[in-house]
């Protein structure tokens, strides 16, 4: 088990408040000649790291997260990342779909742990909200020297980067409000509501600046509002370059509802922007996705649902689904239960749940260097995701339909953790490290938190000591 130690057996934590120094000075680089600068920044890093990392580590699972935690929130950290090879550049959407429950008091070691979380959580959400300050919503943010940041989208226009921020920024304003006996909690929150006073003006602009970026679009008399009608725009599953994708717009509504809850902007002139109700909205997205019984990855694809179901459906953590809804009940119920009774979605003999039965329409620089990155291969934190989803439901409907499937599927990412010597950030379709001649799955330190999270939520009791 995780000890709860209290705050009084780390004085110097106790008796000091955790300093949160304000970072003005900040300057963002967009442009051309940025972006040169950052593909050739990001190039080094990722083909350096496929050739020149050896790490393993074998251990038990308990040793691999402590490892995980210290590698993940260490003090000179500038920034939260998930590990290399990414940990070059920042991904803001990072904070709503892989690193949610950073300051789960479950998941936290010690009092000092608590303090370093608390105090990088707060530098990265600050950092963020400075580039939405200077107009940079970009996917990713690469470091250009002291205080120098290029902002760069990878490989279109972000649709859950704001998403992200808010995610980020929720964080630090509810970190009080699980049991705890760690002050940090108190001393997040209160950076928190600091941050949500200064930057509001700037969310409040970014937030309306998604809503009327949205187009209408009709697909045979059912209409719905959508963000990449024309383009497509990057999610979690970024490389691939379908348009009119379940994903992103599900992100666009989970950035609205986190906006409307944290206040920073007000549903009667979201709804005006829209021309509609938040409640239509969604009902339209469904009914426009979920039109034949399943919700469809992308209206591109006219494949049969094989080939037309992706596991990012399952969104983030407090974003799309509403599991008390009995209409959303039955339309996720339906689309999970294909994916479990289809072979080519899993890795043979496991609960390893792939992206894809087959690999997307990509990038061409995915089609050459990482084909199956986002389709045939398994990314354990999307499993979890998937599981989690599947204990709402079971929750929501009063039942246990799924509870099994999302046991196996959390056994399975623990056994690959320890075979593999870390938390992954995704496996090849046979159960290996993903790894092409030009890549290597990063070592996901900071995903290995929200695992613990779910684990615990699933099984009772915390994954270490178990």
């Amino acid at each position: 088990m995780i000890p709860d130690t209290p705050d009084s057996a780390h004085p110097h934590a106790m008796n000091s408040q955790i300093t949160f120094p304000s970072h003005r000075g900040y300057r963002f680089h967009q442009g051309l000649l940025a972006s040169f600068v950052a593909n050739g920044i990001q190039a080094v890093n990722f083909l350096g790291d496929r050739f020149l990392r050896k790490y393993h580590l074998s251990a038990g699972i308990e040793e691999l997260y402590r490892h995980s935690v210290n590698a993940a929130f260490a003090e000179e950290e500038a920034f939260l990342v998930t590990g290399a090879p990414h940990a070059s550049a920042y991904y803001p959407r990072d904070f709503a779909w892989f690193y949610p429950d950073v300051l789960d008091p479950e998941t936290i070691m010690d009092a000092q742990d608590a303090v370093r979380r608390v105090r990088l959580l707060e530098k990265s959400v600050r950092l963020m909200l400075e580039a939405v300050r200077a107009g940079v919503v970009t996917t990713t943010i690469v470091p250009a020297g002291r205080n120098r940041y290029i902002g760069i989208n990878y490989f279109s226009q972000p649709s859950d980067t704001l998403l992200g921020i808010l995610a980020g920024l929720e964080q630090l304003l509810t970190a009080e409000q699980k049991p705890s006996s760690y002050l940090a909690m108190s001393q997040g929150a209160h950076a928190g509501r600091l941050l949500l006073s200064e930057y509001r003006a700037d969310l409040q602009r970014a937030v309306f600046e998604l809503a009327r970026s949205l187009q209408r679009f009709d697909d045979n008399g059912i209409t719905a509002l959508l963000c990449d009608v024309s383009a497509p725009r990057s999610a979690a599953t970024d490389t691939r370059a379908e348009r009119r994708r379940f994903v992103t717009n599900a992100s666009v509504y989970a950035t609205f509802l986190r906006g409307i809850r944290l206040g920073v902007i007000e549903q009667v002139e979201l709804e005006q922007l829209l021309g509609r109700g938040l409640a239509q909205y969604k009902s339209e997205l469904l009914h426009l996705f979920g039109r034949h019984g399943h919700v469809s990855h992308s209206l591109d694809s006219r494949a049969l649902p094989v080939a037309s179901i992706a596991l990012d459906f399952v969104n983030v953590h407090q974003g799309f689904w509403d599991l008390t809804d009995a209409s959303e009940r039955a339309l996720f119920a339906a689309t999970t239960d294909f994916i479990l009774a289809e072979p080519r979605f899993r890795i043979p003999g496991t609960s390893h749940f792939l992206v894809s039965a087959d690999n997307p329409l990509n990038k061409l620089i995915h089609k050459i260097a990482a084909p199956a990155y986002q389709g045939r291969s398994s990314w354990p934190t999307f499993n979890v995701e998937f599981a989690d989803r599947m204990l709402d439901y079971d929750e929501c409907s009063g039942t246990a339909t799924y509870r099994a499937h999302a046991c196996a599927i959390l056994r399975d990412i623990r056994t690959v953790t320890e075979t593999h010597g870390g938390y992954q950030e995704l496996i090849s379709e046979n159960g290996l490290k993903y790894r092409t001649w030009a890549y290597q799955s990063a070592v996901a330190h900071s995903w290995f938190p929200r695992f613990l999270t779910v684990w615990k939520r699933a099984f009772g009791t915390s994954l270490l000591g178990s």
